[in-house]
């Protein structure tokens, strides 16, 4: 028997950096349902410039992550996580890129959009950001704060922040801080009961924009 995506455990994953400075901190909240596991988070070496327009949005200095081992070195972290849960972010495009610049392809693991297949990706990613527009069309914004404070969850993210985040980083793009918001939107999704039915499969299929992906991960209806 196929079953909810709320049984599976998913590993929701923010980045702060860019493709040119690389990832210079990360956050990964996992869940099983509306259940925070773990939460896990570091800053890391930049791999090239990081722009003062870059520092104001996020906070993050070059001299502060220069003693920061690279992202590189936690290869087999984030190798774990992918065989043991699909990933999640909230617009998925940017940490899917930026993932992918320091590690291709991950070891062949589960294929979650096709129980019992194998695949060597990092995805296809369970997205918030695709997921809360499709379920509630008339919301006037997607984005996270907007959402977090839509669904009255800021003072649930301060709490959890305070116990998860360093204290300079209990603030939206800080990569734990994000991530922790973005798991909590996930999470509240598990309080719809329609919602809370759907596999995973279906699940990730809602999220892709692309008709023809959609269609080849559903092989179905969805509800």
């Amino acid at each position: 028997m196929v079953k909810a995506w709320t049984e599976q455990l998913i590993h929701f994953v923010d980045f702060e950096g860019s493709l040119a400075a690389g990832i210079l901190e990360y956050g990964v909240v996992t869940l099983r349902g509306a259940e925070i596991v773990a939460v896990q988070t570091r800053l890391c070496r930049p791999r090239g410039r990081v722009r003062p327009e870059d520092t104001a949005l996020h906070g993050l200095r070059a001299d502060e992550l220069a003693p920061c081992a690279p992202l590189a070195d936690d290869w087999e972290p984030f190798a774990r996580l992918r065989e043991t849960g699909p990933l999640a972010a909230h617009f998925s495009g940017a940490e899917n890129s930026l993932l992918k610049s320091v590690w291709p392809y991950p070891r062949p693991s589960p294929d979650f959009a096709r129980p019992g297949a194998t695949v060597t990706d990092w995805g296809p990613w369970l997205d918030t950001g695709r997921l809360y527009p499709q379920f509630w069309p008339a919301l006037p914004s997607a984005r996270l704060a907007d959402l977090v404070a839509a669904w009255g969850l800021q003072d649930r993210l301060a709490t959890l922040s305070a116990v998860h985040c360093p204290p300079a980083r209990r603030r939206y793009h800080a990569a734990p801080y994000d991530a922790l918001a973005g798991a909590l939107l996930l999470a509240a999704l598990a309080g719809e009961p329609q919602l809370a039915r759907l596999t995973t499969m279906q699940l990730l299929a809602l999220s892709t924009l692309d008709g023809g992906r959609r269609a080849a991960l559903t092989q179905g209806d969805l509800f």
